[in-house]
């Protein structure tokens, strides 16, 4: 396993992300553990849930990562953080587990400064 991906283990919903700069970016509003050495995203997509309220659910509800297809399903087989970003008009972003430096207390510090990351479309 790689150094990132342990980090990326340690990151929990509600935690404060800064990046490189110390800027604080939002808060941690989840995080998708990946396979990174899966060829593919097969297998990793969430099971499917039958009845009526998980399909309306599923309608009203964003597919995750909300990105490109492609960037999505690299995301998908690596794994990623989805940062609720600080501001009532900011897209939310995306950290992928090589953008994580370090995760100190309730702190997820970043490597990469905000023009880096993934926004959500």
């Amino acid at each position: 396993m790689h150094a990132y991906q342990e980090l990326i283990d340690q990151v929990r919903s509600g935690m404060k992300v800064v990046d490189s700069d110390g800027k604080e970016l939002g808060t941690v509003e989840f995080v998708k553990l990946g396979d990174p050495q899966a060829a593919t995203t097969e297998g990793q997509e969430p099971d499917p849930r039958p009845g009526v309220v998980p399909i309306l659910a599923d309608v009203f509800t964003d597919p995750e990562p909300d990105l490109p297809p492609a960037l999505a399903a690299r995301l998908v087989r690596t794994g990623f953080v989805k940062v609720d970003a600080k501001g009532w008009f900011s897209r939310d972003l995306y950290v992928t587990p090589d953008q994580v430096a370090r995760v100190e207390g309730d702190v997820v510090h970043l490597r990469a400064d905000c023009g880096a990351l993934a926004m959500e479309t």
